[in-house]
């Protein structure tokens, strides 16, 4: 496991548990981690592209958690009725 891959394991077993797609988005940045830390140090050409793709992913994942983080469990106490 190269560095790039053991970083993203790490980052996502911060999270905790994984619902609803994030296992699939989890498998999914895992794989372009591990074809990031593949890449030959002299091929740079794929690596741009793996880059942007992972950070998306990453990126879904942190979505559906900051809008689980907004919902403090109260509900809508602002509603007059």
């Amino acid at each position: 496991m190269g560095p790039v891959e053991k970083a993203v394991r790490e980052d996502v077993e911060a999270l905790g548990d994984l619902v609803g797609v994030e296992p699939s988005l989890t498998e999914l940045a895992h794989r372009l981690a591990r074809e990031v830390d593949r890449l030959p140090s002299e091929d740079t050409k794929l690596l741009p592209q793996l880059s942007r793709e992972l950070r998306q992913t990453l990126g879904q994942l942190l979505e559906g958690r900051a809008a689980d983080d907004d919902d403090d469990g109260l509900g809508d106490l602002a509603s007059p009725e």
